[in-house]
This record gives C-alpha cells, structure tokens and sequence, in this order.
C-alpha cells in the first residue's frame, strides 16, 4: 500500500527537560499518523464507535528509537499498511526528521478492532474494509 504522511512540529510540551522528544511521544506521534490516514479514507474513530460500536486498541508495538527529534523541527510521520486482517491491522511507521530526512524512530504497530460492549476483538466492518482495499 501508498505511504502515507502526516506533518507535524515538535513543540516544547512534546520533550523532556534537554530539548528532546520524551520517548513516550513517539507513540502519540505514531497514533496521529494512524489517525490521519484512516481520515484520509473517510473513516473517523467516532463514526466507528457510534455507528458500529467499535473501536481500535493498539495490542502490539515493536519500536526502535534511532536517533532524537528536537524541539521545533518538522516531522514527517510515514504510515503504511502492511498487513489486513479480519480483525487487526499492521502498520509499518516511521517518524523522520523533515529537515534532515533522519529517521528518528521506527515501528510495526498492530492495531485490533474489538467491541465497545465486550472489549474482545471484532470483525471490521466491511465499510472500512472496502475502503482499505479501494485504496491499495
């Protein structure tokens, strides 16, 4: 599937006391690209859960930090698809520095579909699905 990015800025509440991105904020970076590319498909996270009383909980990260990402620079957070599962999906992410083109971190996060009623995995629907393959 197409990369995807997302652009954003690394602002002070984003680092630890050096002017570095605090470890943690990486995932919070990688959630916004995800987030973003399924806005670009036309699905929104609230539509899931009103509409189909579902909602995605990320269940596995696997994240390599390479290098810091500074206060101020610009990043790009790439996201692709990499596999489609009846009830998951696993992104390839990386977050790299706009100005430089350094890789700051890379990560596989699997994502779950699962019930707002019952927590436990789910089906997606096949609204998001036909999308997700549309745009392959």
């Amino acid at each position: 599937m197409e990369e995807h990015i997302h652009h954003t800025r690394v602002y002070f509440d984003h680092t630890d006391a050096g002017g570095v991105v605090y470890h943690a904020n990486h995932l919070k970076f990688l959630e916004h690209g995800r987030t973003e590319w399924l806005r670009e498909l036309g699905v929104e996270q609230d539509w899931l859960r009103d509409a189909h009383q579902l909602m995605f909980f990320v269940n596995r990260v696997e994240i390599d930090y390479l290098a810091p990402a500074r206060f101020n620079s610009r990043l790009e957070i790439r996201s692709r698809l990499e596999r489609l599962g009846r009830a998951s999906m696993l992104f390839d992410q990386t977050i790299v520095d706009a100005d430089s083109d350094r890789k700051c971190c890379a990560a596989k996060v699997r994502i779950a579909c699962v019930s707002t009623k019952t927590l436990r995995p789910a089906p997606l629907p096949a609204a998001i699905t036909g999308r997700i393959k549309h745009a392959i």
